[in-house]
C-alpha cells in the first residue's frame, strides 16, 4: 500500500480512507480488468463464427494483454466463489469464448475442453512474448497465427458431443 500511496502522492493512511486493504485494490484492479477485456473480446466476436470468431477473438485477447500486461496478471486468478460481481463479470468474458466454439458444434465438456485450450495458448504464448522469449528470426504475431490456425483445425476435426441442456460456462475458473 506503501508503493500505491506514494505513486498517488498521499501518505499510506489517507489510502485507508478510500479502500479496505491490498486485497480490494488488487480485486478492484481484476474487476475492472476484467470486464475490459470482456468487452473488448465481445467487440471482437460481433458478427462472426466459428474460425472467424475465433480468430478475431483471439487476435484481439492477444493484443490487450500485449497492451495491458500488468492489468491482465490481475485476471489470472480465481475469483472469491463468494463475490458474486466477479463471477458474474468473469462468466461473461468466458461466455464469449463459449460462444465462439459454439460454431463448431462443441457442447459440454468439449466445449469447455476447447476453451481452455484457447485461454492456455493465449496465456502461454503471451506471456513468453512479454517475457522477451522469442528471439528467433521469425514475427511473434506469424507464429501466433499458426497456433491459433492449429487448434481450429483440431476443433474441427472434433466430432460434435450430443446436444446438453446444461450451459457449460458456469464458472470463470475453466
Amino acid at each position: 500500500m506503501g508503493l500505491l500511496a506514494e505513486r498517488l502522492g498521499v501518505r499510506t493512511p489517507s489510502l485507508y480512507k478510500h479502500v479496505e486493504s491490498l486485497e480490494a485494490v488488487q480485486r478492484g484492479i481484476g474487476l475492472q480488468a476484467t470486464r475490459d477485456i470482456g468487452a473488448v473480446l465481445a467487440r471482437a466476436a460481433v458478427g462472426r463464427s466459428g474460425p472467424d470468431a475465433v480468430r478475431a477473438i483471439t487476435d484481439a485477447y492477444r493484443r490487450w494483454v500485449l497492451d495491458h500486461p500488468g492489468r491482465y496478471a490481475a485476471t489470472v486468478r480465481a475469483p472469491d466463489p463468494d463475490d458474486a460481481e466477479y463471477l458474474a463479470v468473469g462468466d461473461e468474458a468466458v461466455r464469449i469464448l463459449f460462444d465462439a466454439v459454439a460454431g463448431f458444434e462443441l457442447t459440454g465438456e468439449r466445449a469447455i475442453d476447447a476453451v481452455r485450450a484457447l485461454r492456455t495458448i493465449i496465456h502461454g504464448f503471451v506471456g513468453l512474448e512479454i517475457g522477451g522469449a522469442f528471439q528467433l528470426q521469425r514475427d511473434p504475431a506469424d507464429s501466433y497465427r499458426f497456433l491459433v490456425d492449429t487448434v481450429i483445425a483440431g476443433l474441427r476435426a472434433e466430432t460434435p458431443d450430443a446436444p446438453e441442456s446444461a450451459s457449460p460456462h458456469t464458472r470463470v475458473g475453466t
